[in-house]
């Protein structure tokens, strides 16, 4: 059987827009589920919104935010070239992939809700039931995407993201170009947020998104479980 590949589909955002001040990826978010593909014995692959390596909220380099899979991360010169290396999502071919993964960070909010390739690539994996997971902020990049019937593909579905509450307890609430959860809920999103930094995640058919970087191995592990699942189900 062939190895299954995961598309990782990073920021290439580094900056607030209008508030200024560096963002982009949380590295948190990126390293821990590459590993836990990588350890599930999945082929996770990289790109970038605008190709090159992705902008990185240093924020998520700092001692207090580091984590095993980050210092790992930091420390794996064939991941960091593949970093740089990444290719822009226009260039990729997504229908070879068997899934698709969302990396947050606050950069998202910028350019994975204004990328038109993401917008369809997502809307494609939807049609064919293909999982996809979304961490954090990554969820943004469902606002645009319709279902088949073109209505958002959100719509009446268990979704897991960064909340308001998060949002003001990180003082980014009034830097952010929208609320993410306010956002995904006008759009018919079933939201219940966990505490504050707690793991939460949710999966809903092929949807499966988590609410936080606490979040990140588990929204990892519910994706490769579902692959599994389909595998047994073949």
């Amino acid at each position: 059987m062939a190895q299954t590949r995961i598309l990782m589909i990073l920021t290439s955002n580094a900056r607030m827009g209008m508030h200024g001040g560096e963002t982009g990826l949380w590295l948190e978010e990126f390293a821990a589920p590459f590993y836990a593909f990588e350890d599930a014995g999945m082929s996770p692959e990289i790109a970038t919104i605008k190709g090159g390596a992705p902008a990185i909220d240093p924020r998520s380099l700092t001692e207090e935010a580091q984590t095993d899979a980050v210092r790992r991360c930091l420390a794996d010169a064939r991941l960091q070239e593949g970093l740089k290396a990444a290719p822009a999502l226009r260039q990729v071919q997504t229908s070879a992939y068997d899934a698709v993964f969302l990396p947050g960070g606050h950069g998202t909010m910028w350019d994975f809700t204004a990328s038109p390739e993401l917008t369809v690539a997502l809307e494609q994996f939807a049609l064919k039931g293909l999982p996809i997971a979304a961490l954090c902020h990554g969820p943004a990049a469902l606002v645009p995407v319709m279902d088949k019937r073109s209505q958002p593909l959100t719509r009446g579905r268990r979704v897991a993201c960064f909340s308001d509450a998060e949002e003001k307890a990180v003082g980014m609430d009034a830097a952010i170009p929208f609320s993410l959860e306010r956002k995904l809920r006008d759009l018919g999103a079933i939201i219940e947020p966990a505490a504050p930094f707690q793991p939460h995640v949710e999966v809903d058919e092929f949807l499966i998104t988590g609410q936080n970087p606490a979040s990140s191995v588990a929204t990892a592990e519910a994706l490769v479980q579902m692959i599994r699942g389909a595998r047994i189900a073949a």
